[in-house]
């Protein structure tokens, strides 16, 4: 039963996800004038196949590991276009209409992302308080004297010629401990000081501040929150205070909480470069398969948080500038651009086949880490 279950949350993940980031070039395509020959859902063999009136043909293939959406694009040497249809054409069309249809991709899983958020928000979720465990010894939270039991009630980002003093009535609340982590992320991959406004367990209420100098380094083997010393105290259920906004707010909030994310991951992949991160954090099928049934099992509500996540990750990852990619796209573009003129076709295929490689590099990786993962003795 469990293992239908991670199969079916796997294959709803996928198909979500994929089935709106090419949604995204699909329609940005239409807004533009151009011609799509073909939405598919999945690679290889047709198991259900469309074709609508305007020429589109839908797809649904066997292997659910992606999709594509096929443009009328007379670069394409594959492709007959008739006089009729060359204003349709995606290869004629102004740089800025191209560029918009590439980044309409990612953009779509971003906007995925808050809408799904927001659907949390409304509906309403527990959250766990914002309440610290006793911090580790020789932590820096133990060593600025920070209890058990205090309680985080207010953030505040410090300026990094700032000399430690955080400026009092400018604190943004943190209603969770979810809320907290993500800012304490963004001070930790950004390399900014921030100060707390905390309330101990007698209800009185001070102000700690943690300076840039002060923060512990992300490496690879380091768990910086250990090192921070600002973890959470496990609660009981009826501790928890409920997250409901109206739909307005809950669009802001959500908006903010992907921006957050969408910042504070891109540092952690550039980070891959820096040797902050690692290559064996890099996951594929099989822990988004397992990541997928889990959240599933415990309820709609983690399992949508991870959907927005997985969006986030997917629109990032095909920002990046590689053949093959969104991004690789927009670069050639971004050439277009400063040069004048498009990128020649001999050394866009030359390109693409690198590109292609080192996609299937990065896939048999991440493939190769879920195996050493989850069949490791």
């Amino acid at each position: 039963m469990q293992a239908l279950i991670t199969l079916a949350a796997f294959l709803v993940t996928l198909g979500v996800l994929v089935s709106f980031h090419e949604y995204g070039h699909f329609l940005a395509a239409r807004l533009c004038g151009v011609k799509v020959l073909r939405f598919a859902l999945g690679f290889g063999k047709p198991l259900f196949t469309y074709r609508a009136a305007n020429g589109t043909e839908w797809v649904l293939a066997s292997i659910p590991l992606g999709g594509y959406v096929k443009l009328l694009d007379g670069r394409d040497s594959q492709q007959t276009i008739s006089i009729e249809e060359r204003p349709e054409s995606f290869d004629i069309k102004p740089l800025w209409q191209r560029s918009l249809i590439v980044a309409a991709g990612p953009f779509a899983n971003f906007l995925l992302s808050i809408i799904l958020f927001s659907v949390i928000y409304v509906a309403g979720v527990p959250q766990l308080p914002a309440r610290l465990q006793a911090p580790p010894e020789q932590s820096i939270a133990a060593k600025l004297g920070v209890a058990a039991g205090d309680q985080v009630i207010g953030w505040q980002y410090l300026s990094s010629d700032h000399n430690g003093t955080p400026i009092l009535e400018e604190f943004d609340p943190v209603p969770s401990w979810n809320a907290l982590r993500w800012l304490l992320l963004d001070a930790l991959t950004g390399e900014h000081g921030f100060a707390l406004e905390m309330k101990d367990i007698s209800g009185d209420r001070y102000i700690q501040s943690f300076r840039q100098d002060q923060l512990p380094s992300i490496t690879p083997e380091s768990d910086p929150f250990k090192a921070l010393g600002l973890l959470p105290q496990v609660s009981l259920p009826s501790e928890w205070q409920e997250l409901k906004l109206d739909p307005i707010d809950a669009l802001g909030f959500a908006g903010q909480r992907v921006y957050l994310i969408t910042k504070v991951s891109l540092r952690l992949m550039l980070g891959l470069f820096t040797g902050k991160t690692t290559l064996k954090q890099l996951g594929g099928p099989l822990s988004i398969a397992d990541m997928a049934g889990k959240s599933a099992q415990v309820g709609w509500q983690p399992f949508v948080a991870f959907l927005a996540l997985m969006s986030i990750s997917i629109g990032l990852l095909n920002l990046v500038p590689l053949p093959m990619l969104d991004g690789g796209q927009l670069l050639y573009d971004a050439w277009e651009l400063v040069a004048g003129k498009r990128i020649s076709l001999s050394l866009q295929e030359k390109l693409q086949k690198v590109g292609f490689l080192l996609l299937i590099s990065l896939s048999l990786l991440a493939l190769f880490n879920d195996l050493q993962r989850y069949l490791s003795p």
